[in-house]
């Protein structure tokens, strides 16, 4: 797929399996053949390397504040350091790319460092067809503008009443944001029956995931979660899933 990457962001209330969706996504481009991907682990708590099979030595989060304490080698401005460690941060693996935002450390301004990070992915985003951004549920780095304006914001939710609710929140925040509202689509997960009575203003969802006692059966044996069969409920629909995601990626203006 020639040009800019098409870039998708998970995000919902805690606990809902975004990242379980983020890294099934991330699998089902490789087995389309949708190479390379880069998956980026923008929650604070990060795990997506852990869902995906993958080791993170280095945060970005870190590794801007080593760059902005610490003494940079001779030679080297810190814009130049910044990005030199930001490709170390890069965990490269078989047809994807992984890296983990983590969280600041310390306290000041982060402007300059935060505009180096942008630029640093601006330039990484050229070779890749699809980026994967599991986003931590407040949207921070939406809002900020380090990873971007995603082309697709995926809002996952299970069906119960706080979920739907929270949908209608993150809604509110992105379109705030400027995103459009026809690129906020809602992900059901760990589906059984039925849903509550509330209203979202996000319409029919773009994708059912149903529970699958595979996705349990990863967690209780430490197994990479992406590694569940892929004709496990779970994981077939999340299949479907980036097949529409791949529709639009091919349409897009």
């Amino acid at each position: 797929m020639p040009g800019k990457p098409f870039v998708i962001a998970v995000s919902g209330k805690g606990g809902t399996g975004k990242t379980t969706v983020s890294s099934l996504l991330v699998r089902s481009f490789l087995s389309m053949g949708e190479t390379p991907v880069l998956a980026v682990d923008a929650d604070p708590n990060a795990n997506l390397h852990e869902a995906l099979g993958v080791e993170v030595r280095e945060t970005m989060g870190s590794m801007r504040e080593e760059a902005f304490t610490r003494t940079i080698p001779p030679g080297m401005n810190r814009h130049g350091y910044v990005r030199y460690r930001f490709r170390q941060a890069l965990v490269e693996s078989e047809g994807f790319d992984l890296v983990a935002m983590g969280r600041p450390e310390g306290s000041g301004c982060y402007c300059f460092a935060n505009d180096l990070l942008s630029e640093c992915m601006g330039e990484l985003e050229r070779d890749y067809h699809f980026i994967v951004i599991d986003s931590e549920a407040g949207m921070e780095h939406i809002a900020r503008g380090t990873i971007g304006r995603p082309d697709l914001l995926l809002i996952v939710s299970d069906p119960g009443a706080r979920g739907l609710r929270t949908i209608a929140r993150i809604r509110e925040i992105a379109t705030q944001l400027g995103l459009e509202p026809g690129r906020i689509q809602v992900v059901f997960n760990r589906f059984r029956t039925g849903t509550a009575s509330v209203d979202t203003g996000a319409g029919r969802p773009i994708a059912v995931i149903p529970e699958d006692p595979a996705i349990e059966q990863a967690d209780l044996t430490a197994m990479p979660v992406s590694l569940v069969p892929a004709e496990s409920p779970a994981h077939a629909a999340v299949r479907d899933l980036a097949e529409k995601i791949r529709v639009l990626a091919k349409n897009r203006g």
